[in-house]
């Protein structure tokens, strides 16, 4: 079951969306995180930090769990 991660705008960058999913601390470790794990939006991998999801992105970021980006 994803967990839904509530954002106020229409998108949100990938580093943005790491750090308010709680995955990271900090927007600064977005870089590394992206660097050292993989991650998935629906179901395609995904290195950019500044990559803009949408309602209804789906993220894979394997031992983490899945999350959905709810508008």
């Amino acid at each position: 079951m994803a967990k839904p991660v509530k954002i106020d705008t229409e998108f949100i960058t990938l580093g943005q969306f790491l750090k308010l999913a709680d995955v990271i601390q900090s927007g600064g470790m977005a870089k590394w995180f992206l660097s050292e794990y993989e991650i998935f939006v629906n179901n395609e991998p995904e290195n950019r930090r500044g990559k803009k999801l949408r309602d209804g992105d789906v993220l894979y970021i394997p031992d983490f769990g899945t999350y959905i980006v709810k508008n």
